[in-house]
């Protein structure tokens, strides 16, 4: 197979933590191209540095703008790039507008497409993320749904059975590789000057609840009345947004970091009592650390964490009330999270993949039109 056959799309951190698995796995034969989606340098740099070495990787450099224009700019972008270096499939991640970009250019190119972390829904139409995903699902070839629940939603929307592969979610593997060992992640804890079990961690990031003032300012009202210290690594767009709706004082009572890399951002997820977040990705990476988090949003794409490793709630008084429940009996609900499997999977997620990508290259329905005819005619 040639250099740079495989190439995989992305444009943020979640993505290029998410695909670090593949990355490895496919070694010389993967091209990165990375769009820019996420342009903080600080939070694109940590992770950057984590991840394994593909055989190419190429940054396109788009940056941030309007949905629409970003989209728009990151289609053609990767629509010449693809001209100029064809590749054999094109491979992207969850729900972001990279990820639409990548499966629009693959299609405008007639390369095989596949989405990895598919079938996710909230059926919340006001989310753009919803969007992305039916429309990138119903535009790949291979569609690798990490659980069964994703596999019936695809089912339901009238996705061939033979497109869709039950994977699990590379986050497993992501995670269990990048996360420090108990006393490295004890010695970032206690340099912050805390001890396990006794803080809570928020993550605040989604446009419904920074692009809203009142969203906002309750949500950081809410995590302030809690009766532990709160860790907040500040999202650059959050910090944006608390700077432009005037909200600083808020964050005074709260322990504000600079953004994290991914295995200190973990190692604080480990010793935390409990989590407060709007982000996907830590729904999924407290089913394996064995956490519980409030998910502070009006709704989620991954239901097979609650009501066990999570509880899903508006912004409001319930943030506080429903911290307040997994505070009572911290070691209690800590044995009881650690008896329950993920539903991300185990083992080897990215092997699953790997192996259906590499049969679907050599696959003949993937053969271009004329040679097809080729065959034909010949025979």
């Amino acid at each position: 197979m040639r250099r740079g056959a495989i190439t995989m799309v992305c444009g943020t951190r979640p993505e290029l933590i998410k695909l670090a698995p593949l990355i490895r796995r496919f070694g010389e034969d993967a091209a990165v191209v990375y769009t820019g989606q996420h342009y903080d340098r600080s939070m694109y740099s940590r992770i950057r540095q984590d991840i394994a070495e593909p055989g190419s990787f190429v940054e396109l450099g788009l940056g941030g703008g309007r949905r629409g224009g970003q989209l728009g700019n990151a289609v053609a972008a990767l629509d010449a790039h693809f001209a100029e270096e064809p590749p054999d499939v094109v491979i992207v991640q969850g729900d972001t507008t990279s990820a639409l970009a990548g499966a629009l250019a693959a299609n405008a190119n007639d390369v095989p497409l596949v989405h990895v972390e598919a079938g996710l829904r909230s059926y919340d139409r006001a989310m753009p993320e919803e969007h992305n995903r039916v429309a990138i699902d119903h535009l790949a070839d291979l569609c690798c749904a990490p659980t069964q629940v994703n596999f019936t939603n695809l089912i339901a929307e009238g996705v061939a059975a033979d497109r869709i592969q039950v994977t699990g979610n590379t986050v497993v593997e992501a995670l269990e590789e990048a996360l420090p060992g108990l006393d490295d992640s004890l010695r970032l804890i206690t340099g912050l000057g805390l001890a396990a079990d006794t803080y809570v961690l928020a993550t605040v990031h989604r446009p419904e609840n920074v692009d809203c003032r009142e969203n906002l300012e309750t949500i950081l009202t809410e995590l302030a009345r809690l009766p532990l210290p709160v860790v907040l690594p500040l999202h650059p767009r959050t910090a944006k947004q608390v700077a432009a709706f005037g909200l600083d004082r808020l964050l005074t009572r709260l322990r504000v970091i600079e953004p994290q890399s991914y295995k200190d951002f973990l190692s604080l997820a480990r010793w935390a009592a409990v989590l407060v977040s709007d982000s996907g990705g830590v729904q999924e990476e407290v089913s394996v650390l064995k956490r519980p988090v409030v998910v502070v949003r009006r709704s989620t794409e991954r239901p097979e964490i609650e009501g066990t490793f999570g509880t899903l709630v508006p912004p409001g008084p319930r943030v506080r009330a429903e911290v307040l429940k997994w505070l009572d009996d911290v070691s209690g609900h800590r044995t009881r999270l650690a008896g329950i499997p993920s539903p991300y999977g185990t083992g080897s997620p990215s092997g699953l993949i790997e192996a259906a990508v590499r049969t679907m290259i050599s696959d003949t329905r993937f053969a271009s039109p004329t040679l097809e005819f080729q065959l034909v005619t010949e025979g």
